[in-house]
């Protein structure tokens, strides 16, 4: 199991393909597997590291720095001891926040950024569906809190065909949830994310997908990502629900791919 110390505990990854490095980071859930479509089509042509986050799956359970900022402080710490000076950054809703904060502050650690159904500062609607979902975990508990999210991630069609591939996804991040007060703060941080103002000062290549039938990060927040974000490019697609890598597989890899390679140094 591959495991590495940063900072304060060690986190679990997974690395495959080879050639210029891209670092895939999930959302809320921290999960590494959230990737799984991914890894195998971008290992053609990329060095692919994925991993658990802080608190979650196979990485330590620190029970401390569950803030966005703490979460790519653990990126660019993965980085440091995976000595990979430049990456592509590949985030997905809270990865996207991550990969936000990357281009602001550490430009020169990544040659790209792409931000997956992510969003730019929590607003009325956003505080009433996270608060919702941290009421169902304290009230009802891990298992209550699973079956939502897969109501909240996928869209009613794709549950419909994929309803077992769903049960047994659920039993597995049910197997490894982190105790619920790592899972609750989690929640807290993404309440607290906001970045907005210092948009604009990214300068590195930028891709912004989302899908029209988010409903939780809905497209509007994309919308406005590249709108502030200079040169920003944006794809929005008009069926995929909120795990659109996992919906629209083909149609995400084809669009996140050819970003890659046009922007990956020479």
């Amino acid at each position: 199991m591959p495991r590495i110390t940063v900072g304060d505990g060690a986190l679990y990854y997974e690395r495959q393909g080879i050639g210029f490095p891209v670092l895939f980071v999930s959302g809320l859930t921290g999960f590494a597997s959230f990737w799984q479509d991914q890894v195998v089509a971008f290992g053609k042509h990329f060095d692919v590291i994925t991993h658990d986050q802080r608190g979650v799956g196979q990485s330590d359970l620190t029970r401390s720095g569950f803030t966005v900022d703490r979460m790519a402080a653990d990126v660019i710490g993965l980085m440091d001891a995976l000595e990979i000076e430049r990456a592509h950054i590949v985030g997905h809703s809270t990865g996207g926040a991550v990969a936000q904060i990357l281009a602001i502050e550490h430009p020169k650690r990544a040659a790209s950024v792409v931000l997956s159904a992510t969003w730019t500062k929590s607003d009325a609607y956003f505080r009433r569906l996270f608060t919702m979902r941290k009421d169902i975990l304290l009230r009802l508990g891990p298992s209550a809190y699973v079956q939502a999210n897969t109501l909240y991630l996928y869209p009613s069609w794709w549950i419909k065909a994929n309803n077992e591939r769903l049960r047994q996804l659920e039993a597995q991040n049910l197997a490894i949830f982190p105790p619920t007060e790592i899972a609750a703060s989690r929640i807290d941080a993404i309440l607290a994310f906001d970045r907005t103002e210092q948009l604009a000062r990214i300068k590195i290549p930028t891709l912004v997908v989302g899908a029209e039938d988010d409903i939780v990060t809905p497209a509007y927040f994309s919308e406005e990502l590249a709108r502030l974000i200079p040169a920003a490019e944006i794809k929005i697609f008009p069926r995929g629900g909120h795990a659109l890598n996992q919906v629209r597989t083909r149609e995400f890899n084809q669009a996140v791919l050819p970003f890659l390679c046009s922007h990956t140094p020479g």
